[in-house]
């Protein structure tokens, strides 16, 4: 059996500091940022709500924020995929959205 490498190919953000992302599995996970951002340090940007939902990308793919404004993958803060795909999976909450 083939291991899964988990890409992302779109983040999109939740109610609080959540994150759904979406995987080339079909898969929908939804990530909490919140215990990151309590933390602070690199982490602390996203305490920002218009930083947090306007900034997030995919990029290195995963769920991303683009620091620069430029969408560099060498200058974003990125959450290991592997990590993003071990939250629950949910439904996709864009079904009910229009």
């Amino acid at each position: 059996m083939d291991a899964y490498y988990p890409v992302v190919v779109q983040a999109v953000p939740g109610e609080g500091r959540t994150v759904y992302a979406y995987f080339t599995d079909g898969s929908i996970r939804r990530y909490d940022m919140q215990p990151h951002i309590d933390r602070g340090g690199v982490f602390a940007p996203l305490a920002d709500e218009g930083f947090f939902r306007e900034r997030l990308t995919v990029l290195n793919d995963t769920v991303a924020w683009d620091l620069s404004g430029h969408y560099d993958p060498a200058n974003c803060l990125d959450i290991d995929p592997f990590t993003v795909y071990e939250a629950p999976a949910v439904a996709d909450p864009l079904e009910d959205a229009g």
